[in-house]
């Protein structure tokens, strides 16, 4: 397993990850480090913990309204899907319809024919 070190708020922590992981647990740490010491310029020095749980808070609500963004564009994703699927379904009746089409206008073309073949004959 592998290791990695971070620094939060002034303070460094050893962390156990998994392999190839550091760098993410790295990116991790230090956008809540960034976290607590915006929190730290808007509201002074009102406690280690303090900020710390306010930061948490930020970055879980950040993490809310994420997945209340994603949870919407997958339900309009899902529904262009079924609106493009009902325009497949759109498409095969027209192209019945056509084609139905185009087969009576055959048969009337051969009737046609037939007719004209039978008055030049006779």
């Amino acid at each position: 397993m592998a290791q990695v070190t971070v620094t939060i708020a002034g303070h460094t922590y050893r962390i156990a990850c998994a392999e190839g992981e550091q760098a993410h647990l790295e990116q991790l740490a230090a956008a809540y480090d960034s976290k607590i010491e915006e929190m730290r310029a808007a509201f002074g020095e009102i406690g280690d913990l303090r900020l710390h749980v306010m930061a948490a808070i930020t970055q879980a609500d950040e993490l809310y309204e994420t997945k209340k963004r994603l949870a919407a564009l997958e339900a309009e994703m899902a529904r262009l899907k079924s609106f493009g699927s009902s325009g497949d379904e759109r498409t095969l009746m027209i192209e019945a319809r056509l084609a139905e089409g185009v087969i009576k206008a055959a048969e009337r073309i051969e009737k046609l024919a037939r007719s004209l073949n039978a008055t030049g004959q006779g």
